[in-house]
């Protein structure tokens, strides 16, 4: 039997359930998609500029599934939401095999550097997809909901790094307790933190200091990047590095903040006997008054 509680980040009431299952008793045949649109206008789920959360939605409806609460109709093989991928295997091979020139020495040499603002559908595309997917430890299957895409040229037209940002973490007790806002306040507000997912300097390229580099660049532009796209003007920046592979000298020499490190448990572990690496959790305030703008 359902019973009211907190499920992706939005509290769901007995009320609005009742009318999530009246919507796919009445609509058997909308898609997933549809679905998760329609939940997002009943419950009026919008994001801080107005855009409808259906990604999140979509998910909250996944976990109503998986825990016996739902049925949802069998998913469509075709359309719904288009995510960055490579164009065809012949192309990911091709882009793949071009990674083995050894770029190294100096970092002026490089410069200046173009950092590009990776848009679908587009070669850059097909570069940022492939170089995750074949030389990032988390690999890369896309990312859902607000994110931003950066690649990484030197001078010469070469790639030399992916950078991504997406969504927040919706909890961390080191970071939250550095904010010092309330689970209100987080609720309310965590779409002003954006998280640093990825960031791989690809393993061809070596070149002292250019990782710190690349970071101070992206941060001079991400606030505006991100406003423009989504209408939202972030106050900070997170990223979570896994310490028993890395030591995080980058963003130290970048000026983020190391303000704890996690518990080792998965979100999903809810019996607590799951662990998982422990990860280091960095800030980069992204505004002077980003503690007053958060706890608001």
């Amino acid at each position: 039997m359902f019973a009211p509680g907190l499920i992706q980040g939005r509290w769901l009431s007995a009320e609005d359930f009742d009318a999530l299952q009246r919507l796919i008793a009445e609509h058997p045949h909308w898609s997933r998609r549809r679905l998760s649109i329609a939940l997002c206008e009943a419950l009026n789920w919008r994001t801080a500029s107005g855009q409808l959360k259906d990604m999140s939605a979509r998910l909250l409806l996944n976990k109503l599934a998986q825990r016996g609460f739902i049925k949802l109709p069998p998913r469509q093989r075709s359309g719904g939401r288009q995510i960055l991928r490579a164009l065809s295997e012949p192309e990911l091979f091709s882009l793949g095999n071009a990674a083995g020139e050894l770029i190294e020495g100096p970092l002026g040499t490089l410069q200046p550097l173009e950092v590009i603002a990776v848009e679908p559908r587009t070669t850059q595309a097909n570069a940022f997809v492939c170089h995750l997917a074949q030389h990032h430890y988390l690999g890369f299957a896309g990312a859902a909901g607000q994110n931003l895409r950066y690649l990484v040229r030197d001078c010469y037209g070469r790639d030399l790094a992916c950078v991504l940002f997406g969504a927040a973490a919706w909890k961390a007790k080191a970071r939250d307790s550095f904010i010092g806002w309330s689970a209100r306040q987080r609720h309310q507000r965590l779409s002003l933190i954006i998280n640093n997912s990825r960031f791989l300097i690809l393993p061809h390229v070596r070149v002292p200091h250019l990782a710190s580099h690349i970071l101070g660049i992206i941060l001079r532009r991400l606030r505006s990047d991100w406003q423009l796209k989504y209408h939202i003007a972030p106050c900070l920046a997170e990223t979570f590095v896994e310490r028993e592979r890395f030591a995080g000298i980058c963003y130290r020499a970048a000026n983020w903040l190391r303000v704890g490190q996690t518990s080792g448990r998965s979100r999903y572990d809810r019996d607590h006997t799951v662990r998982v690496p422990v990860k280091d959790i960095y800030l980069y305030p992204l505004c002077k008054d980003f503690k007053e703008r958060l706890c608001a």
